[in-house]
């Protein structure tokens, strides 16, 4: 059989062995990546009184019969392609020969040409002498199929050649996640109805994909979980980079200071820690994508899978390894006057810089990690303080200059309470007299001022005041906190007016994480902080509190806050429509669910793959013989087609259009895409989007998919100034993402361009945006088929 190439490595890697010919030449000996290709040769050579020589070349791997691929870097569900593939000849003479498409599953190497209609998979060729051809194939791409490996080989005579090489397969359709939390209280029976699964027969375009339930006696066992998550987000920003950081310091800190932690865990460390890894993640040129598109996919298969991964994050070499990468990376991304941008390159941000303070604070307060005993972390520390006392005292020198009377009136910000709040974690760090009045000035303000504040801002500034010995008036904020709280037997205790916002000092998850730690430290109120952590617990969503700023602050209160809720407890007796949950070992029938929970925490997670989902287990069941409060949440997922989808809004508003760039006598001109459009290899095309904002907003996300036969112009990730904003633009393989640190009000557009790269009908996908640090508020467009001929 041919042999197909597989190895695409971009660098020849090898070793220095030398070895010289009887004339002295020096031969160099290596194995070569397998991509047909030019390669950049280079050499230093010295001698032993460093007299030196340096050698560029340039060489070419080949062959006399050469195949190249015509792959797009991906492929989605639905998608209809002619899969082409260029064939070189450079023998001396005409060749004849065969070439084949193999389509294998990726998992098990399977051949699966059947599922992807790849009914011809032999095409005849003939090439000139030293001259190309194409040949190609007509698939459509099925559903169900994760990845897909394609081999295409060709061989005419004694020549022959072949690549394989493994794309991911993207769903066509959207996941949508619903959730219903299952609250009991102790020694209670509550049933429970999800009326939107009871229903879901009512819809014919409907596929059901999972459902998912998990439940714990201890509720704090949802922030050790969720712990791993601030590991997982693809992107490089300060905010995100410090964040796992803190993670993997919080961590070590619990396995370490939490012995029915460290004792669950070994109880699940069974096997090496490759074991824990899927097929997918061992590939990792496809987790940039599979992971960002489909992160459902490496979701684990059973419950032991998913244990043994969490587990794997808590093993604590491999939780100091990544957490010297995430420091160093945090050195690197700080600039020299102590500031930390969002992305590297943007603007300093002084907001992210007191967030990166106040978490450094957070762990020294705990004794997580000493920071005055690790140098990096010390060099960081003291150039963000040395940052954010310049900024104080440049604000009040700015308010002494603007106004005479600025003892008496209120010029106090939320920045500024952010930063006394950070910087009381690091009182032992000295001030000199600018500092110290600045402090002093800003202090007073908070005192005096507290009542024009929000909760959020109210509650830090009791903190502050309190730990600067103004006692009094921290303990009156208290109260009046308390006064104006709501408490509910399944919500807990919070405040009416917890409904958000688009800037940081309105995220609802912070604010309550902040109030539990004003109750535990200011009042020393252990019952309203087991109040407020009910409702913290309620909030969350699937696996996590929606972004990795609110994941780090609600494990901050959770676990550290207040009474240990890790404690042991019974299992409760639950039902889902006509099976019953039964805790041990034993095989699944319809009428019972067999599930293992974890030593000490009670915790379980179990799931009913798209075959097993009825509308009845819409009916859920709980008894509880338990002293304690339990919770829990049943997860309803489902995907529906993205060219289904409709146009979705809120205070952001889009408008996506894509326009064909056309040359005539007048120049260029950009006419419309529609379904009538005719489309073919090499065309431009623009992609516009229409962003259109009623408020100022911080902290855009926008991302736009992509069919799979278009290719972006532009692959480098930079960041860009454009209709008065700065952005970091970074492409995807499956998408284009900008990100936003600020958008003032008004209307923006964006455009970018692709050229059509292979012919089939392609679903272009949809484009969101939404405000990462306030997730209830996002837009998407609709879905766009592309016919590209």
């Amino acid at each position: 059989p041919v042999k197909a190439r597989t190895n695409f490595n971009e660098t020849a890697f090898f070793y220095p062995n030398l070895k010289t010919d009887v004339d002295g030449n020096t031969v160099i000996s290596f194995i070569a990546p397998e991509a047909l290709t030019q390669w950049k040769f280079m050499a230093l050579a010295h001698t032993q009184d460093l007299r030196i020589g340096m050698l560029s070349e340039t060489a070419v791997t080949q062959k006399d019969l050469m195949v190249f691929p015509n792959a797009p870097r991906f492929l989605r569900e639905g998608d209809q392609l002619f899969f082409s593939a260029k064939i070189s000849s450079l023998a001396d003479k005409i060749l004849n020969g065969t070439a084949t498409l193999e389509l294998l599953d990726a998992t098990n190497m399977k051949p699966i040409d059947a599922l992807f209609n790849n009914t011809n998979t032999k095409k005849t060729f003939t090439t000139q002498s030293k001259q190309s051809t194409a040949v190609e194939w007509q698939i459509t791409v099925p559903e169900n199929i994760q990845a897909v490996v394609y081999r295409i080989t060709a061989e005419a005579g004694n020549f022959s050649d072949g690549e394989e090489i493994i794309l991911p397969v993207l769903s066509n359709r959207m996941l949508v996640t619903e959730t219903m939390p299952l609250p009991i209280k102790g020694k209670q029976v509550k049933s429970f109805t999800f009326d939107n699964l009871k229903n879901s027969g009512n819809s014919a375009t409907l596929k059901n994909h999972q459902l998912t339930l998990e439940f714990t006696a201890n509720p704090a066992w949802y922030a050790v979980q969720a712990i791993p998550y601030m590991m997982e987000n693809p992107y490089d920003c300060s905010e995100q980079i410090f964040s796992r950081f803190y993670a993997n310091s919080l961590a070590a800190h619990l396995v370490n200071t939490k012995p029915i932690i460290k004792k669950v865990f070994n109880a699940w460390k069974i096997g090496s820690p490759e074991a824990f890894l899927s097929n997918l993640e061992k590939n990792q040129e496809l987790k940039s994508v599979v992971l960002q598109e489909t992160p459902w996919l490496l979701e684990g298969k059973n419950e032991s899978e998913s244990k043994k991964r969490i587990a794997l994050f808590f093993d604590l070499n491999k939780m100091n390894n990544e957490q010297q990468i995430a420091l160093q990376k945090l050195e690197e991304i700080q600039y020299q006057n102590g500031s930390f941008p969002w992305f590297k390159g943007m603007y300093e941000n002084r907001y992210i810089t007191q967030y990166i303070l106040e978490g450094l604070g957070h762990l020294d307060h705990l004794g997580v990690t000493k920071i005055r005993e690790d140098d990096a972390v010390q060099r960081i520390t003291s150039k963000a303080i040395s940052y954010c006392d310049e900024q104080l005292v440049k604000d009040l020198k700015e308010i002494k200059r603007n106004s005479k009377n600025y003892l008496t009136e209120n010029h106090i910000g939320y920045h500024h309470i952010h930063y006394l709040y950070a910087r009381s974690f690091f009182k032992d760090v000295a001030v000199n007299g600018d500092v110290k009045e600045a402090i002093d000035y800003f202090t007073e303000q908070e005192a005096s001022n507290w009542l024009s504040q929000n909760l959020y801002m109210q509650a830090m500034a009791s903190i502050t005041l309190n730990r600067s010995n103004r006692v009094t008036i921290a303990n009156d904020i208290l109260k009046s906190l308390k006064e104006r709280s709501i408490l509910k037997e399944e919500m807990g205790m919070y405040w009416k007016d917890f409904n958000g916002g688009f800037y940081w000092q309105e995220a609802p998850i912070e604010q309550q994480a902040i109030m539990i730690e004003a109750f535990d430290e200011v009042g020393k109120d252990l019952v309203s902080v087991n109040e407020l952590k009910v409702w913290l617990l309620k909030q969350k969503q699937t696996q996590n509190w929606k972004t990795t700023k609110a994941t780090a602050e609600a494990c901050y209160a959770l676990l550290l806050r207040g009474n240990d809720w890790l404690e042991e407890t019974t299992h409760p007796e639950i039902s889902i429509g006509d099976q019953k949950i039964i805790f041990g070992k034993g095989t699944d029938t319809p009428k019972e669910k067999y599930v293992q929970s974890e030593l000490g925490t009670g915790y379980f997670k179990t799931f009913w793959n798209w075959e097993q989902v009825e509308s009845n287990m819409a009916n859920i069941t709980i008894a509880s013989e338990s002293q304690s409060a339990a919770y829990g949440a049943i997860y309803w997922q489902y995907f529906e087609d993205l060219d289904k989808i409709t146009v979705s809004n809120t205070p952001l508003k889009m408008v996506k259009k894509l326009y064909k760039e056309i040359t005539t006598e007048a120049g260029l001109q950009l006419v419309a895409i529609d379904p009538s459009t005719s489309l073919k290899l090499g065309d431009k095309i623009k992609v516009r989007i229409e962003l259109i904002v009623d408020r100022n907003m911080e902290y855009i996300h926008l991302k736009d998919m992509r069919a799979a036969g278009l290719e972006p112009l532009t692959t480098i990730s930079q960041t860009k100034y454009q209709n008065g904003v700065s952005y970091y633009e970074s492409m995807k393989d499956a998408s284009a993402n900008f990100f936003f640190d600020y958008l003032p009000r008004g209307t923006y557009v964006f455009e970018y361009p692709l050229y059509v790269n292979m012919k089939g009908v392609f679903s272009n996908g949809i484009t969101t945006a939404q405000c990462m640090y306030a997730p209830e508020f996002s837009a998407h467009s609709e879905g766009i088929k592309l016919s590209l001929k």
